[in-house]
């Protein structure tokens, strides 16, 4: 449970035991999930906060981190100078253990707590089951084992002696920084100085004597607040015999090896937080790694914009931060197509389900023209649901794990309960037409005299096309508008909607229904098709016609990115 850090107003997560891959578009909140858990079980004492970790800056209100976790016992808690008890893990919340000895007994876990105090300081807390808050201290929380690799800087933490880093706890030598202080201490600096320095040094010495300060100085390796004299130690390895420290090789294999010596270290129940888990490494070392982290005993944490890194990530849970801050389950196996045909729909900051391929097209732009920049640096996405049957899928599986998805979708009158449960779950996110497809409800509002307008297309050979589908339909051998019209009469609104459908007529022969299912290919059938519907309404002037129905959509979408409402759009 995350309350009011950074841009987190409140957050609640019940994470999965093994692999946790989150995504979610930019400034969602994805690092700062990891940053909270890091902050949390933070192997040093010295961790410095400020006002811009409090949510909306008010630290008067504080923040707070809290866990449930499963803690082996040798890990010391019970060691405490203080016992800590055990909560019971009841499936889903953890409770006060029973007094009942005939009660089910469940998992032993434990509450643990950060707080940041309106003093800026951090306040490391385990929780009692009878409310009262005891030390949660830096030397259980070393102990838990997390870790964690994030920027470089702290990838070249891990790779030296400073405290609390990977390198120190796999080494856990207590008394190594006062030996090394002891033997530096013997180093005779003075000896190395040139003659001009070592007199500077003894005129101070004669000063400090007239002014009653300690004499005798000299120069040696001392030790102080900050950067300490072992921190200045680290991992180096051989190139063509030469050592040469990891801090100085490059992003990739400096990030791997912090985590391969963290994986010495790691207790019975280690943590593993990666953000950007493509940083510095190629698709192919991206997939590797995901696959030997799926595979450890860590509980894992990762946050991605790698499509070779969501796809790899075949057994992990998959988990979305959308545009309002909430985190939600993405379901392997409902949206498994979509995870791997199209994983940028999960790496937006606002993705939108259209229906079909003409959907995504004509969406698109409309959309487009309801901002001043393309769609994609608003950070929308627009994704191709495969069909009415499969869109209503994938949105409903987006929609079980409580996120804001956008959807544009016909009306086909099928699965009424299904489509208003999302309907009252996405609100105007959702569009569906009042009813049939988008090429019926343009046709719907057109004039007469605007039909042929509306078949035409600038590549005359694809106009041809479509007059030929007509007459085809209407067993007519002329194929010019004008013949058509006159042979259809009152009928050829309809005809031309069946054509754009592609739909097969009952008297046609099983041989010939798959050329009239092509007919809409000729039409609208593409995302070149959508995009040419949506130009049509303003070519022809029927967007009025249509406006009330698409506005509130696309005003809804400009909300949901914190933007404000537009009383119309134009060409």
């Amino acid at each position: 449970m995350i309350e009011r850090f950074r841009g987190l107003k409140t957050l609640s997560w019940h994470p999965g035991s093994g692999f946790n891959v989150i995504l979610g578009g930019g400034d969602v909140g994805k690092t700062t999930i990891l940053d909270a858990i890091a902050l949390l079980f933070s192997p040093t004492s010295s961790t410095a906060i400020s006002d811009i970790d409090y949510y909306a800056r008010n630290e008067k209100s504080g923040f707070s981190i809290e866990a449930v976790v499963s803690i082996p016992l040798s890990s010391g808690i019970n060691n405490q100078t203080k016992p800590s008890w055990p909560w019971t893990w009841s499936g889903t919340e953890a409770v006060p253990p029973s007094v009942d000895e005939n009660a089910a007994v469940g998992e032993p876990v434990y509450k643990l707590r950060v707080r940041g105090t309106e003093d800026l300081e951090l306040a490391y807390e385990i929780i009692q089951p009878d409310g009262n808050a005891d030390n949660f201290p830096v030397t259980l929380r070393r102990a838990i084992g997390l870790v964690r690799l994030s920027g470089d800087d702290r990838n070249d933490r891990d790779l030296r002696l400073v405290q609390g880093s990977a390198l120190d706890r796999l080494l856990s030598d207590k008394g190594l920084r006062s030996r090394l202080v002891s033997e530096l201490a013997k180093s005779d600096v003075k000896s190395e100085l040139t003659d001009k320095s070592k007199k500077a040094l003894a005129d101070l010495d004669k000063s400090f004597h007239l002014r009653s300060l300690p004499r005798g100085l000299d120069l040696s390796i001392t030790g102080g607040q900050g950067l300490s004299v072992a921190a200045l130690i680290g991992l180096t390895a051989n190139c063509e015999g030469v050592q040469l420290p990891l801090a100085c090789w490059g992003s990739g294999p400096r990030r791997i090896a912090a985590l391969a010596i963290a994986e010495q270290n790691q207790g019975e129940a280690p943590i593993t937080l990666v953000d950007e888990i493509e940083r510095g490494l190629e698709p192919y070392r991206q997939r590797s790694l995901v696959e030997k982290l799926q595979t450890s005993k860590s509980q894992v944490f990762v946050t991605t914009h790698s499509p070779s890194a969501i796809s790899a990530a075949s057994d992990s849970s998959l988990w979305y931060v959308d545009h309002t801050g909430k985190i939600g389950c993405l379901h392997q196996t409902k949206l498994a197509r979509h995870r791997k045909n199209d994983p940028e729909m999960f790496l937006a900051r606002l993705s939108i389900v259209a229906e079909g391929i003409t959907e995504l097209g004509f969406v698109s732009t409309i959309l487009g023209k309801a901002f001043p920049l393309p769609l994609q640096s608003y950070g929308i996405h627009i994704s191709d649901g495969g069909g009415h049957e499969s869109a209503l899928g994938i949105l409903e599986a987006l929609a079980e794990g409580g996120l804001h998805f956008g959807g544009f979708v016909n009306e086909e009158g099928k699965h009424p309960t299904r489509w208003q449960k999302l309907d009252n779950a996405l609100g105007k996110l959702l569009f569906r037409w009042k009813s049939g497809c988008t090429e019926e409800c343009i046709l719907a509002v057109i004039e007469e005299e605007q039909f042929e307008s509306f078949l035409t297309h600038d590549d005359s050979h694809r106009t041809n096309m479509r007059l030929r589908t007509l007459a085809n339909r209407l067993a007519l051998q002329e194929k010019n508008f004008a013949a058509i019209k006159a042979k259809a009469g009152n009928g050829l609104r309809q005809l031309m909607v069946e054509a754009a459908k592609g739909s097969v007529p009952g008297t046609v022969k099983e041989e010939e229904k798959k050329e009239y299912k092509s007919h809409a290919g000729t039409w609208f059938k593409s995302a070149e098709g959508g995009r040419e519907l949506a130009a049509k309404l303003f070519s022809l002037g029927i967007w009025p016609s249509l406006k009330p129905q698409l506005m509130p959509f696309c005003n809804a979408v400009r909300q949901a990115l914190a933007m404000e409402d537009l009383e119309d759009i134009t060409q």
